[in-house]
């Protein structure tokens, strides 16, 4: 097995200059640090995440509603039957997974922290179906501390960047976290994500369409961009 250094041996001296370039023009553009979920509470939060594996901020924003109508709090949901939480989240897909994780992290939560987020990232990373993902956005948004969130947006626009050589999400966050500044790394994240959900698109990215612009253009190799 390769060890993360000989993973990262590629790097060029300029990828700490490309992610600070990339931070200073898409900040601006997409200043809200904030999850296009909905939620409360980071309990809510929290879930929402893990409902969103695999789909998107929209679908889950329309099974949420219910869900946390009917089962706003942690001690609630372990409760919950596990056939009532497959119906109300049926349309987020991988239901069946999904629906055990929420119910096992949720008696988690009862039993290990008061119903309560976990304080630490380490510990976040213990609950069902929390991937690093996860638990850097919901430290980032609940406890305030600066995350790097690498979902398959920020991936992607990374990979073609050139700043991570494949689609490997733990090298993304660890050569981002070697060459940004620690305090940037949650403003960076939304804003790399923004770009990729509404410009820097999986399948019709703005470069290979006739009248749009892409902000990053001139630093940009369009590694694997389809054309």
């Amino acid at each position: 097995m390769k060890s993360e250094a000989s993973e990262m041996r590629w790097m060029s001296t300029s990828t700490a200059t490309l992610l600070e370039e990339v931070y200073r023009r898409l900040t601006p553009l997409w200043p809200d640090a904030h999850p296009l979920l909905h939620y409360h509470s980071c309990f809510e939060l929290l879930i929402a995440v893990i409902l969103s594996a695999q789909t998107t901020d929209e679908q889950v924003n329309m099974v949420t509603e219910e869900l946390f109508g009917r089962f706003p709090t942690a001690g609630k949901l372990a409760l919950a039957d596990i056939a009532e939480i497959e119906r109300i989240i049926h349309p987020v897909g991988f239901f069946h997974v999904k629906a055990r994780h929420i119910i096992d992290t949720a008696k988690a939560l009862e039993e290990r922290f008061g119903g309560n987020i976990p304080p630490t990232l380490e510990e976040m990373l213990e609950l069902p179906g929390v991937g690093r993902k996860t638990a850097n956005l919901v430290a980032s948004a609940c406890h305030e501390v600066p995350g790097i969130i690498v979902d398959t947006h920020v991936l992607r626009v990374l990979v073609r960047l050139g700043v991570c050589p494949k689609k490997d999400a733990a090298l993304a966050e660890s050569i981002v976290r070697a060459n940004l500044s620690h305090e940037k790394h949650t403003q960076f994240s939304y804003s790399v994500n923004r770009h990729g959900k509404f410009t820097c698109t999986a399948r019709k990215p703005a470069c290979t369409q006739a009248g749009r612009s892409c902000p990053l253009s001139d630093l940009c190799p369009q590694i694997g961009v389809k054309r």
